[in-house]
């Protein structure tokens, strides 16, 4: 047959072929169902080629002239067909199962209406001698079955990998805008908050570290005497400061600050020291000196020392001195009263401090910031006090004691000067005494105001007290006259009198113008301890007389359940008795003033910031004589000054009648006698209408005391009676006393 199909009829026949069963590979692999030989297209040959792969890497194809690709004839190109020329490829392609054939020949169908790239594949040219390529060869033998426990191995498609999927540009900007939105939210809500709820404190706190406090002293009140001329007063001074965290080195301050401050270095670097407060905070001020005169603190500033500041302050200036130092007293540099007046009336005096809180800056900047947090606590002025002490009587007073205490060195002497009939103390001295404006060198005992603190054996001028009870109780009469021996015993102890009466009968004036002690024991005797003890109480012994002095001795009077039987004798002649000038002056005062008992007392009234004048609380008075008594016992007194030869003739003021009495004792310390004497006198004037009553007290460690007391009292007496512009007596001399009537 042709070439259309026929068989050669000299070529054997063809074996048998196979049972047809489930092949992998193209359907185009499978033969025709007539038997007839298969033709294929180059390059899309079935597994029987593949098997037939030499190993040269030809198929049998080649091995019999079948045309390469793109020789001649055309060849469909699929997707594989342009990969490199590797001359393994087709072999590979082939092992794919057929499926790119399958694919290929999927896609053939619709090749012209696809715009792939279609090559064509000229016809085989027949072979051998009959022009017809013989077909090929089958397998005779059966196909060994193919395993059921593994699957067919199949090579992974090799897909083109997926871009990566790309983000939505928009999502993100959308979630970008929700976040930023949310976070500025977040920072504005916060923002409102510290603006409404927490700017108080913290503007609070901002301002704790910038604020810087000033204190502001109060100026202290004046001590006036009673027509208004200062005793004691503040004048303008500047105190020198320290902020001890700006103070850069404290030794180099200290050092130029010292002699200016007259303060060791010392001390001055210990002030300067950092500490802590209560709250915890640094301490940005101390005081390093108080009252600094204004010239010397325009020297500090000069320095220009870092940390170191200069303000106004106040000094206290006593214009007297020492006059009425005792009394007055002082205050420290931070004007603190610490002793006198000054420490007894320190809450009146002292006013209340003030202060200044301001805004200020840092370091070179620390000044006040111009509308910054200012608060001013103004200063509350201290009120003053007026005394009654008169300034002319009280310098006369000291100068006339401490012209008589230079005959007793060593000694101690008391004056008190008091005003009938208001009780007001005129003049109160001491001695020795101090400048109350440099009180720091003085000894703490010439500080002392002995007329309240120097406690005594008053000795005989405790007579008068006797005497006055004896009257008011009818015990005696001042007609009264009684035989006096020179000596009484009591107890185990005798007593005599300086003045021996050899038993004579003798005065009750007789009695006092030679202080018998024989006679006072034995009136005493009839009045009895009970009734002795109540008239020294009424009398004020015992007990503070509330003056106004700080720490005022109280004395001491013996009980009666502890009198002894030599107590019978010394407690009546002002022995056993423990009392100060003070006291004493004020019994006096009580025989002055017609037997009334008026309180002593120093201060007249308290002088308001405002000026106003408030009195001081009236004083305690009772009464201890009657008017009549207590005149008759002035009479009797007078005979101390008057009768020739009495124990106070030194104490007459000429021109004017004076009654009082001598004494003399000694000096308790702790109650213990001490080495020499007291001597005292206590008298008034006019005796006849008293005005005035003054006590002086003279102790002498050598003796001598009596001649310095009554002639003390009479120049003192005398001045007073002359300042105050007091007539002489108009009672004429005082009475012809008789010592020993018939």
């Amino acid at each position: 047959m042709g070439a259309g199909g026929c068989r050669d009829p000299h070529r054997p026949p063809p074996p048998p072929r196979p049972p047809r069963g489930p092949r992998r590979g193209s359907a185009r692999d499978a033969g025709p169902a007539d038997g007839e030989p298969r033709t294929g297209e180059p390059g899309i040959g079935g597994i029987s080629g593949a098997r037939a792969y030499t190993p040269r890497g030809r198929t049998v194809r080649e091995e019999h002239g079948t045309p390469a690709r793109g020789q001649g004839a055309e060849q469909r190109r699929t997707p594989r067909s342009t990969r490199s020329g590797d001359p393994f490829r087709p072999a590979l392609q082939v092992l794919d199962g057929g499926r790119a054939a399958a694919r290929a020949g999927r896609r053939d169908a619709p090749a012209a209406g696809r715009g792939g790239v279609v090559r064509t594949v000229a016809p085989r040219t027949p072979g051998g001698p009959g022009g017809d390529e013989p077909p090929p060869r089958r397998r005779t033998t059966p196909r060994a079955p193919r395993r059921t426990d593994r699957p067919a191995a199949r090579r992974p498609s090799r897909k083109p990998r997926r871009p990566p999927k790309l983000a939505d540009s928009r999502l993100r900007l959308r979630l970008g805008t929700v976040l930023a939105l949310t976070l500025f939210a977040t920072i504005g809500i916060r923002l409102i908050f510290l603006q409404t709820v927490d700017a108080p404190a913290y503007a609070g706190g901002g301002i704790v570290d910038r604020l810087r406090t000033v204190e502001l002293p109060a100026p202290r009140g004046a001590i006036y005497d009673s027509t208004g001329a200062p005793l004691a007063r503040s004048v303008e001074a500047r105190y020198v400061y320290a902020d001890p965290t700006e103070v850069e080195d404290s030794a180099a301050v200290a050092k130029a600050l010292s002699p200016l401050l007259g303060i060791p270095v010392s001390k001055l670097m210990e002030l300067m020291k950092p500490r802590k407060l209560e709250d915890g905070k640094a301490s940005r001020f101390v005081y390093l000196a108080r009252g600094v005169e204004i010239s010397t603190a325009k020297r500090v500033q000069a320095l220009e020392l870092s940390g170191i500041g200069v303000h106004r302050d106040e000094r206290r200036e006593v214009p007297g001195g020492d006059l009425a130092a005792n009394l007055i007293g002082f205050t420290s540099q931070d004007m603190v009263g610490l002793e006198g007046l000054e420490a007894r009336y320190d809450d009146v005096l002292a006013g209340q401090d003030g202060k200044r809180v301001y805004e200020a800056g840092l370091g070179d900047l620390a000044a006040p910031i111009p509308g910054g947090y200012s608060r001013t606590t103004p200063a509350k002025p201290g009120s003053s006090l007026a005394l009654t002490l008169n300034r002319d009587l009280q310098f006369r007073t000291q100068q006339i004691l401490s012209a008589g205490m230079a005959q007793a060195p060593g000694g101690t002497g008391a004056a008190v000067v008091i005003e009938i009939p208001s009780g007001a103390v005129l003049a109160q001295a001491s001695n020795p005494t101090y400048d109350a404006a440099k009180p720091t060198p003085s000894d703490p005992v010439a500080r002392e105001d002995a007329a309240t603190s120097f406690v005594v054996d008053p000795g005989s001028v405790h007579k008068a007290i006797t005497y006055g009870a004896a009257l008011q109780e009818g015990v005696i009469t001042p007609d009264t006259t009684l035989p006096i021996a020179n000596s009484i015993k009591k107890g185990d102890t005798w007593f005599s009198d300086t003045h021996p009466a050899n038993g004579k009968r003798m005065s009750v004036p007789g009695m006092l113008a030679f202080s018998s002690n024989v006679g006072t024991i034995t009136i005493a005797d009839e009045l009895g301890p009970d009734r002795l003890i109540d008239y020294q109480k009424r009398f004020g012994l015992g007990k503070p007389t509330g003056e106004g002095m700080p720490g005022e001795a109280s004395g001491r009077l013996l009980p009666a359940d502890e009198w002894s039987e030599s107590s019978q004798g010394s407690v009546p002649i002002g022995h056993s008795v423990d009392a100060t000038p003070l006291q004493m002056a004020a019994a006096y005062a009580a025989i002055a003033n017609n037997g009334t008992y008026v309180q002593p007392h120093l201060v007249k009234e308290v002088i308001g910031p405002d000026g106003k004048r408030t009195p001081a609380p009236a004083p305690v008075t009772r009464s201890v004589l009657s008017p009549q008594n207590a005149a008759a016992l002035r009479t009797m007194l007078e005979a101390v000054t008057t009768v020739d030869g009495a124990t106070g003739v030194t104490a007459a003021v000429p021109g004017y009648r004076v009654a009082g009495k001598t004494g003399t004792g000694w000096r308790l310390v702790n109650g213990k006698k001490q080495p020499g004497e007291v001597s005292s006198f206590i008298g008034m004037a006019p005796a006849e209408n008293p005005r005035y009553v003054i006590a002086v007290f003279v102790y002498a460690p050598n003796g001598g005391g009596a001649a310095i007391a009554g002639p003390a009292f009479r120049d003192m007496m005398q001045f007073t009676l002359r300042h105050y512009r007091v007539p002489p007596s108009t009672g004429g001399s005082a009475p012809k006393f008789v010592v020993y009537p018939r």
